[in-house]
């Protein structure tokens, strides 16, 4: 695996894996929507000037154009944030990729709070339940550089349309570059068996780490899993941390309604019924701020998840 840690931003991470990927397939394209300047798009624009294509602020016509690049044999990427990249273009992925069976790849950056000055119209927080809605789509929000390399290397390979939920700013490296990251296995990062935090994306997975450190000095417990693969969810890990610890925490930046804690809820109801509790937007828009503000006014915070397992053990 290649050594992520040389980026300085997420946006690099995931620009970089298809960089490279591309030198080795021919058929892959890349299609923005007037944000490559926001994304970084432009090293591949550098690279592959024949193989990139701005279509302008026109989300759902770019979803189009990839449908049919895809229906001719071509591989596309396409970027936009992921208000638009979800809700804009909805019905172009859903029927001209999803319902024709063609292979697309959708980065939508800047899910949720980390949208942060473009406030509440560009915060997607029903992002990957429309996503879910769409059979065969992967969805996968890694939680730091190497894992977003990797992870996005992985989508290409695996042949199914993807949809990769990332930050464009900042950095978190938690994984090393021989770690073992595999598409639709989470990683739990701590072994605990009073309560298991089950989180998505480095916003939530840095919150559940610092978390477990302040209920460690409690007294208690906790399994901390990264959940990187939303689609397919990995039924197997979270069995195994919910026969464990008989407490589960789901923690997301997005809404309840179609999430990663829906559908979680949804599975274990079925298999292994345990106490639960969620952490999410719940029933609200998104506004302008910092990522430090939203994330307190959120509750998206190691503070936030200490209350919401002490409320669940007991």
């Amino acid at each position: 695996m290649k050594d992520a840690h040389v980026f300085s931003h997420y946006k690099e991470a995931v620009i970089g894996a298809i960089v490279d990927l591309a030198a080795e397939h021919k058929d892959i394209v890349f299609l923005d929507a007037d944000l490559s300047s926001c994304i970084g798009s432009t090293a591949f624009q550098k690279a592959y000037p024949d193989r990139f294509f701005n279509c302008g602020i026109a989300e759902a016509n770019m979803a189009g154009v990839a449908a049919g690049l895809a229906s001719m044999g071509f591989t596309p990427f396409i970027h936009s944030f992921g208000c638009f990249a979800s809700r804009r273009d909805y019905d172009q992925l859903f029927i001209s990729v999803g319902y024709t069976h063609q292979t697309v790849h959708v980065i939508g950056s800047d899910p949720g709070i980390t949208a942060q000055y473009n406030g509440g119209t560009h915060m997607p927080f029903e992002d990957i339940a429309l996503f879910r809605q769409i059979p065969g789509f992967v969805i996968v929000e890694p939680s730091d550089a190497q894992s977003l390399y990797s992870l996005t290397q992985q989508v290409y390979a695996n042949g199914h349309s993807s949809y990769i939920r990332t930050p464009r700013k900042g950095i978190v490296y938690r994984y090393d570059p021989d770690a073992e990251i595999v598409l639709g296995k989470g990683i739990e990062l701590l072994d605990g068996e009073d309560v298991a935090i089950i989180a998505t994306g480095a916003l939530m997975v840095d919150a559940a780490m610092g978390a477990a450190e302040l209920l460690k000095a409690k007294g208690i417990k906790a399994t901390v899993v990264d959940l990187h693969t939303v689609r397919p969810l990995d039924t197997e890990l979270i069995d195994k941390v919910a026969a464990r610890t008989g407490h589960v925490l789901v923690c997301e930046n997005g809404r309840y309604c179609g999430g990663v804690g829906e559908m979680i809820a949804g599975h274990l109801v079925q298999s292994n019924p345990v106490k639960m509790s969620f952490l999410n937007v719940g029933e609200r828009f998104g506004e302008v701020g910092n990522l430090k503000y939203l994330s307190q006014a959120f509750g998206f915070n190691a503070e936030t998840i200490v209350s919401k397992v002490e409320a669940l053990l007991k």
